[in-house]
């Protein structure tokens, strides 16, 4: 059975303060639900699972600075989005390089390419292009679906703020979407 949504938060402070085993039984018990938020933004198994292992490392080093301000499930959400897509940054410069050395490969056949897959890569691809403030907020309400609120309290902003920037991000996501034409 996985801890309630109190014991995560007491484990996440008991964490903070330095309590190693804690933090121990804390990844243990997200990690599921990491795996499940990183395959929201990450069309392949594998990369899914990179991205899960950099945010429990993440976690790790950085539950210091969680300080309670939201639930820890709702900094979990933001931490978890932050590495999905810093993941696939870096996938991408990979690619990039390989790509540089080799010859290009042929294109992918539409018939086994996954139409999910593919606009999961160019709605990161997009948010990549519409920087991280705007980013941020889409993929936290949109992909991982925090309230308002949760926003707002999780990046220390006035709901407003956090409405404003859904707006541009999204409008700004639909014009390069289109362009590429997914």
């Amino acid at each position: 059975m996985s801890p309630g949504v109190t014991d995560l938060d007491a484990l996440a402070r008991a964490a903070a303060d330095g309590d190693r085993d804690a933090l121990d039984r804390l990844l243990v018990a997200v990690r599921p639900d990491v795996l499940r938020m990183s395959a929201r933004f990450l069309p392949n198994r594998e990369d899914a699972e990179e991205a899960c292992q950099d945010t429990l490392l993440a976690v790790a080093r950085g539950i210091t600075r969680f300080d309670g301000r939201s639930a820890f499930r709702t900094w979990l959400h933001r931490v978890t989005a932050n590495r999905a897509r810093s993941t696939y940054a870096a996938l991408r410069r990979r690619f990039e390089a390989e790509a540089r050395h080799e010859p290009m490969p042929e294109l992918p056949d539409p018939r086994r390419t996954s139409v999910v897959a593919g606009t999961r890569l160019d709605l990161l691809d997009a948010l990549d292009a519409i920087g991280p403030e705007l980013a941020e907020s889409v993929a936290l309400r949109d992909v991982l679906g925090l309230s308002y609120r949760e926003i707002s309290v999780l990046l220390d902003l006035p709901e407003g703020t956090v409405k404003s920037r859904l707006h541009q991000g999204r409008r700004q996501l639909r014009e390069r979407l289109t362009e590429t034409g997914a």
